[in-house]
């Protein structure tokens, strides 16, 4: 009867060196976001100067039909 010679114990999440990267880059991200959200709070936004009928630079209504030849 053959046994198994490669058995291995299962491995704690805590010695995986992949899973404290991961932890790194998340915390490290959402350290990110809430530097930006802090610094974007020092900066006064201004209204931008738009045509009255226009969004983004397009006319909200399609122009007059002309009359056609």
């Amino acid at each position: 009867m053959a046994t198994p010679t490669d058995v291995r114990a299962p491995t704690a999440w805590y010695r995986v060196p992949v899973v404290w990267l991961g932890i790194l880059i998340f915390a490290v991200s959402i350290a990110g976001c809430l530097w930006i959200i802090v610094v974007s709070t020092q900066y006064h936004d201004e209204a931008v100067a738009a045509p009255a009928h226009a969004v983004l630079g397009m006319p909200v209504h399609p122009p007059p039909a002309s009359p056609s030849s």
